[in-house]
């Protein structure tokens, strides 16, 4: 079975920064997307960036420029540097890795505010 554990909850103030990583465990094909995606309250989920195990990324366009995504595929881990935060910003940021399925991590809480 899959297991996403995540971490870097926090609480940051507008501009600042914040990482979040995400570890995948169990049998997981070589050949996989992991990526980031947030839900705010009352909102359906959406993407903030995704990366291949090839090393190709892809990012919302409301993150560009201020969000990086990584990945250390020998720890089957994806990162995500979140710069410039924005009250916008706030909602919980779920990893997923998709690999023959989707596996979902259980979700972090990110909450921008002064």
């Amino acid at each position: 079975q899959v297991q996403l554990v995540e971490s870097g909850v926090g609480l940051v103030q507008p501009g600042g920064s914040l990482r979040l990583s995400c570890t995948a465990s169990g049998p997981i094909f070589r050949l996989n997307v992991m990526g980031w995606y947030l839900q705010a309250p009352s909102k359906q989920r959406e993407l903030v960036a995704v990366a291949t195990s090839g090393g190709s990324t892809n990012y919302a366009d409301s993150v560009k420029g201020r969000f990086t995504i990584s990945r250390d595929n020998a720890k089957n881990t994806v990162y995500l540097q979140m710069n410039s935060l924005e009250p916008e910003d706030t909602a919980v940021y779920y990893c997923k890795i998709t690999a023959v399925r989707d596996y979902w991590g259980q979700g972090t809480q990110v909450t921008v505010s002064s």
